[in-house]
């Protein structure tokens, strides 16, 4: 096996709803790339089976998203448990990241599929680092720093299907890293204490204020 350092676990989720207090989780798919984003295996995809009462509790918005990606009836036609679907998932990882706590969580908005993680797949979650990756961030920045580079994004096909969400979501990463980020090998390392002096002593200001008492921006409502 290749090594693993670096590896990013890239895994995203169809639920049939955002509230983990009461929605279930319906597909899983998981693939994993290098840090050079280059995907190594296809993935894997896997529909759970769920309650007919979870698929009628979903609101009119997921109801409709779920029957028209097909993952309705997938689900209702699948006999995978939450239990063999976190097994199968766990040991697909595995084969790419044997080492424990050692890749991050990748995906767009990624906070919410951990949420789910964490709740159904326990030893799934504890075996990838708590650090994620979260695409959506990465646009969030764009947006407002560089719109061109936001508004000329890859389209979405907007498929709702899990496997088909991760692989746009490798796919946004790896635009914006070459929109948005220097080109290798980057800055010297020279340039990069120059730029952190520069960055400290912006911010020097603020911190002289707080360590005296005084309401920075925060405080203030600024």
């Amino acid at each position: 096996m290749a090594d693993s350092a670096g590896h990013l676990v890239w895994i995203d989720c169809e639920m049939t709803g955002l509230d983990l207090t009461r929605d279930k989780l319906i597909e899983v798919a998981v693939l994993v790339t290098d840090s050079e984003l280059n995907v190594l295996d296809p993935g894997l995809d896997l529909v759970i089976s769920a309650e007919e009462a979870d698929l009628a509790g979903m609101v009119e918005v997921v109801t409709e998203m779920h029957a028209k990606s097909g993952l309705t009836e997938a689900v209702r036609a699948s006999t995978l448990t939450l239990a063999e679907a976190e097994q199968q998932v766990l040991a697909y990882v595995r084969r790419f990241v044997p080492e424990r706590r050692t890749a991050p969580l990748c995906g767009n908005s990624i906070g919410t599929d951990r949420g789910f993680l964490a709740r159904d797949m326990p030893e799934l979650d504890d075996h990838l680092h708590y650090r994620m990756i979260d695409v959506s961030s990465v646009k969030e920045l764009a947006r407002r720093w560089f719109p061109r580079v936001y508004f000329a994004q890859p389209q979405k096909g907007l498929a709702h299907r899990a496997l088909a969400d991760i692989v746009e979501s490798v796919r946004e990463l790896a635009y914006y890293r070459k929109t948005l980020f220097v080109e290798a090998p980057g800055p010297s390392t020279a340039q990069a204490q120059a730029a952190a002096t520069r960055v400290a002593d912006s911010f020097a200001g603020l911190f002289a204020a707080e360590d005296a008492g005084a309401p920075g921006p925060a405080a203030s409502g600024v």
